[in-house]
């Protein structure tokens, strides 16, 4: 297992993370996955003996079950040097302040994911989503508060647009806070709009990335194929809607050079797709996450997967997006003046 930093800081985390969506299976979650106690014991373990030393969940999660679950596994695994990364921002009960990012709820959350993942401090603290109605100034004081209050030691944001980060960012600088270290995002082969800003911003400003459902949904498993039913027990049977597909026509051509690539190799597409991101630029660790420890069990060997050029190409180009403005203007005009991670995220010799 290969160990990065994340992002300014010196941090070093596992490329892979251990996602835990699948734990508790209550409420929406159940969609997803059911993973209980006993079987959640056995996940943990398998991660953290092939390397992993972060651990991923939210407050959301299956109403807080996920956290502590999780919680109750690493009292007994105490020592192994396990990160702990948690979120804030979405409803955590009925009221009008149970949601959002104003300090009143940053402040509560944390103090209830304390208690449920049975911690004195939280390595890695993110806002799981941005609040347009909570003045940005306001949520990065509540965060750098507890940072100075030893309760986080990290703190990261997730789903914010490429303004909304520059804002916090802003914010932060303007008043000596603690900024972001992190952001965690969706960024498969399927969906790659984050390259049009929210890479470069990571790569300009030192933030490093996680990325959420790297196997979008599980459809760049290589179980899902072409004008095939979808397999029983998966989250599309079962109605989950993330992430949104748009173009089918190109979802099944990137997964039939991803499954050709997969069989030349006799490993699995989900591994395939899991070390292209891998080898992305501003790239931190992929959360991965399932329903069985064979899904884990799998995912895990993606870690030791190194592509060669010709393979990255393939999966590049039948992925690629189209440039949007100002992008094709900029690279028109003003290629002579554009920076190499500019260049190289859409596949451009600097």
């Amino acid at each position: 297992m290969e160990y990065r930093l994340l992002g300014r800081s010196g941090l070093k985390v596992s490329t892979l993370t251990m996602g835990t969506m699948t734990f508790g299976g209550k409420g929406n979650f159940a969609k997803v996955g059911a993973v209980g106690p006993a079987q959640a014991a056995r996940i943990v373990d398998l991660c953290v003996d092939a390397g992993i030393n972060m651990i991923d969940t939210a407050d959301a999660y299956s109403d807080g079950l996920s956290e502590e679950i999780i919680g109750d596994l690493l009292k007994t695994r105490q020592g192994k040097g396990i990160l702990v990364a948690t979120k804030v921002r979405f409803p955590t009960g009925p009221g009008p302040n149970d949601r959002g990012l104003s300090r009143h709820h940053i402040i509560a959350g944390c103090e209830a994911s304390l208690r449920r993942l049975k911690t004195d401090t939280i390595d890695l603290y993110q806002v799981h989503q941005w609040d347009g109605l909570t003045p940005v100034e306001e949520f990065m004081e509540a965060l750098d508060s507890l940072v100075r209050a030893g309760k986080v030691r990290y703190v990261g944001c997730s789903n914010f647009s490429g303004w909304h980060i520059m804002k916090a960012l802003g914010a932060a600088a303007a008043e000596h806070r603690q900024r972001f270290v992190s952001q965690q995002i969706h960024y498969t082969l399927e969906a790659r709009e984050a390259e049009y800003e929210l890479v470069p911003i990571s790569l300009d400003q030192g933030l490093g990335i996680l990325v959420w459902s790297p196997l979008a949904g599980g459809l760049l498993s290589g179980k899902h194929r072409r004008n095939a039913e979808a397999p029983e027990g998966s989250r599309q049977l079962a109605g989950w809607t993330e992430p949104p597909i748009r173009d089918e026509n190109r979802l099944w051509n990137i997964v039939d050079t991803l499954v050709d690539i997969a069989g030349a190799r006799g490993v699995s597409g989900a591994q395939v797709a899991l070390a292209w991101l891998l080898g992305r630029p501003g790239v931190t660790s992929v959360v991965i996450g399932g329903r069985t420890e064979a899904q884990f069990a799998d995912n895990l060997k993606a870690a030791d997967l190194k592509l060669s050029a010709d393979e990255r190409r393939r999966l590049d180009e039948v992925s690629a997006l189209p440039l949007l403005y100002p992008y094709w203007h900029q690279i028109q005009t003003a290629k002579d003046r554009l920076g190499p991670s500019d260049l190289s995220l859409f596949g451009l010799a600097p």
